[in-house]
């Protein structure tokens, strides 16, 4: 299928916006109205995911580089671009930003009582930022995307959260908005120095590759990036915002933040900190790691103690995502390749538990283990799925949480052994949380009368998660399917990285004094030797 002449990545990004358009002229009067609304947003959603279909067909898994680029003046003068692509990392990422908005908005029908215009425009707004924010290679349009979706969000938690929405609403801004203050900070510098070097204005990611960044502007650059998308991750320990917002938050609020908006940081992480920064990078590689093996520990033991299931789910989330930075910065190809598919996996079985815990909240009205037990017996569908979506979640073999789990371990002993064995541990504290979590509220008797007379999912929450379940099975059972798309993009951002180091330390060791050697990272990397002989410097290509 050819997508030649057609701008079908722009379409993409701005069609939720005029979707927005329409739900904001539609009439507000009368009882069809919120009908109408729900209609018309989940038509938009729904088209929005046909049209992803095309892009996924169309795209060449063989090409590293980006495809269907859009590239054309924005702000001449100050070298702003309007400028997208897409490639085998962000891919992934887009189709599941696609794949997951039409089932919040299905998922809240019932849920959702006030307000349904307003929500239904935050839902719509949140999509052209999350899909403009995995396209944007211009690092100025990257950040208008990237501040964009602070709005809807922030709406989201504090008109139709839980009780305490307005301290989580309010929290989950600041925090963001700090690392955004730096990261912006940050683009300016890197926009001066390239005029400075250059004679020309451009904030376009890959003429900034191009340029060369001495080695002390790189650390406080690279800090201010990682710093922003740190949070957004968010990285232990500025994690804190995050179980207030999950467990405040709306269920399609909770499902979009921990399915997409998370991936925003490590996604970050891969398109523009670590190949712009790479010395850099490679000196807080240890950081970093030990950092997300923290994580991955300590949420798990949180998650074990928890007795609101929404807030277990949410600390999981924290641990899950720590996997995804113990791969990435393991930059080895099982690491990088895991951490992508770990970031699709975190998506899909973190979205289906929440969807599975408002679905049981909207029935009892609590979230607490120990107002439940013997569910399985009144709500056998109900029970399937919360089964399915609790073993991806522990990484059981067959489901896709063990294909990215597996990667990433396997990346992550070839890079820092003892890391990767104190993150291992993290996989047996899910497995005893979890099963502990399912055991509590799905068998024993039914010793609460409340819960006697619970129904069973109906038509619309079947819909709701038949598809993430069968999703989490056949990338169990299936991720060359994948893995195959991201191949050759995963592989030039690791050559990208390890060469721009390469490159730095051959400067800084010139221009040290004779006989002073810099040591190399990789050189504590067992079976990396191709970046230290065989390959010339290079910038990556495009």
């Amino acid at each position: 299928m050819s997508l030649t002449g057609v701008p079908i990545l722009s379409i993409l990004t701005f069609l939720p916006l005029a979707g927005v358009l329409v739900v904001a002229v539609m009439p507000g009067s009368g009882p069809g109205a919120a009908k109408r609304f729900w209609s018309v947003g989940l038509a938009v959603s729904l088209l929005e995911f046909a049209i992803s279909i095309p892009v996924l067909i169309a795209f060449d898994p063989a090409v590293a580089g980006m495809q269907f680029t859009e590239h054309r003046a924005w702000i001449e003068s100050l070298g702003i671009s309007y400028s997208l692509g897409l490639d085998g990392i962000s891919l992934w990422l887009v189709m599941l930003t696609t794949f997951f908005v039409p089932l919040c908005i299905l998922c809240s029908f019932t849920y959702i009582q006030k307000k349904i215009r307003e929500y239904i425009i935050s839902f719509l707004l949140i999509e052209t930022a999350m899909i403009g924010t995995f396209l944007a290679m211009d690092l100025v349009l990257f950040y208008v995307f990237w501040e964009l979706m602070l709005i809807p969000m922030f709406l989201l938690i504090g008109i139709w959260g839980g009780e305490r929405r307005i301290y989580s609403a309010v929290k989950f801004f600041l925090y963001t908005a700090v690392g955004s203050i730096f990261m912006l900070v940050a683009i300016v510098v890197l926009y001066f120095h390239h005029q400075q070097a250059t004679g020309e204005a451009s904030f376009y990611l890959f003429s900034l590759l191009d340029l060369h960044i001495p080695v002390e502007m790189q650390f406080w650059l690279c800090a201010a990036f990682f710093l922003a998308f740190a949070i957004k991750v968010p990285m232990f320990p500025l994690h804190t915002w995050l179980p207030d917002a999950h467990v405040e938050a709306p269920t399609a609020g909770s499902v979009i933040l921990a399915s997409i908006l998370l991936k925003m940081g490590t996604y970050g992480f891969i398109r523009f900190a670590m190949p712009l920064f790479p010395y850099a990078t490679h000196q807080f590689i240890p950081i970093i790691a030990g950092l997300g093996v923290i994580a991955i520990v300590y949420a798990a033991l949180v998650s074990w103690v928890q007795p609101d299931i929404k807030k277990l789910v949410a600390y999981s989330s924290v641990s899950h995502m720590g996997y995804v930075l113990v791969g990435l910065f393991a930059l080895n190809m099982q690491g990088v390749q895991g951490g992508i598919y770990q970031m699709l996996n975190h998506g899909l079985s973190t979205g289906a538990l929440f969807l599975l815990v408002g679905m049981i909240y909207e029935r009892r009205h609590t979230r607490l283990m120990e107002e439940f037990g013997g569910l399985a017996k009144i709500m056998p569908v109900f029970a399937t799925f919360l089964m399915i979506a609790t073993l991806a979640s522990v990484a059981v073999p067959g489901t896709n949480g063990f294909v990215g789990e597996f990667l990433i371990l396997l990346g992550a002993f070839k890079s820092y052994p003892l890391l990767a064995i104190i993150a291992t541990s993290g996989a047996l504290f899910s497995v005893i949380y979890m099963l502990w979590m399912y055991q509590r509220v799905m068998f024993g008797p039914v010793d609460k009368p409340q819960n006697a007379g619970l129904s069973d999912l109906n038509w619309r929450e079947t819909v709701t998660m038949l598809p993430i379940a069968v999703l989490i099975i056949v990338m169990g059972i299936f991720p060359g399917l994948f893995l195959r798309q991201m191949d050759a993009s995963a592989e030039r951002f690791i050559h990208t990285v390890k060469s721009r180091y390469q490159t730095y330390v051959a400067l800084e060791e010139q221009r040290l004094p004779n006989g002073h050697q810099i040591a190399l990272w990789t050189d504590l990397i067992p079976g990396e030797p191709e970046i230290r002989e065989g390959v010339s410097p290079t910038h990556g290509g495009r």
